[in-house]
């Protein structure tokens, strides 16, 4: 029966999509706040898609405070994505490139606020990476920020790409450490697990650590769902 619904979910999922990027060309002659109200009905109706047709609930413990800052996620399946445009106030988001040269949907998530990283691009990625972070801090904009740069499956821990550090030691912004449980419900196949998933908001990190200690307690910080699991529970 979950298989069924996980079709389901899919045959409602995405063409729901195309008609919320039709939404943004439609909202942005009004202005950025009618396009930011467009994303979070999408992001909105994925929550209850998930909520109502494949079960999937969201625990949250801990909160984010408003105003710029690093929010560094784990990565473990598509369904964060989303539910962190609907738990953060409005982040710019970085993600990468391809996903920003979608037709229409990348136009979509370039009006809305990203910063599209060419990992193939070295140094250059990074200054793009720094300006488009400076303009988010200027309109007082979060930046969301996935430092491990792509999906894990549960159990696995990469080292942090290197750009999450230059990105933290150029802007100078705290950073907000997000565990995420999503892999143990939510595979890259089509077939989804009903339950709970736990979106662990640790303690805000300060700016200005070295290079090393950061990336140590971020690391230890997005992996604590794994690493202590009662956390979860």
């Amino acid at each position: 029966m979950q298989a069924v619904r996980s079709l389901l979910f899919a045959a409602i999922f995405y063409p729901a999509t195309a008609f919320f990027v039709l939404g943004c060309f439609a909202a942005l002659p009004l202005g950025k706040r009618p396009l930011h109200s467009v994303v979070r009905a999408w992001a909105d109706f994925h929550h209850w898609l998930c909520l109502h047709l494949l079960g999937i609930g969201t625990r949250v413990t801990g909160s984010i405070p408003p105003g710029p800052c690093l929010i560094a996620v784990k990565h473990q399946a598509m369904y964060e994505t989303l539910e962190m445009v609907r738990l953060t106030d409005l982040p710019v988001i970085v993600l990468k490139r391809e996903l920003s040269d979608i037709p229409l949907f990348g136009w979509a998530t370039r009006q809305w606020g990203v910063i599209p990283v060419d990992r193939e691009a070295g140094p250059k990625a990074l200054r793009e990476m720094l300006t488009a972070g400076k303009e988010a801090i200027a309109a007082n904009r979060a930046i969301l920020i996935y430092p491990e740069g792509t999906r894990v499956p549960p159990g696995q821990h990469p080292p942090l790409r290197s750009g999450f550090a230059g990105l933290y030691r150029a802007l100078g912004l705290p950073v907000i450490p997000v565990a995420v449980d999503s892999g143990k419900l939510w595979s890259r196949g089509l077939s989804k697990g009903a339950g709970t998933i736990t979106f662990h908001i640790g303690e805000a990190i300060p700016a200005g650590l070295k290079r090393d200690e950061i990336e140590a307690r971020v690391h230890a910080a997005i992996n604590v769902l794994e690493l202590a699991p009662e956390l979860g529970a």
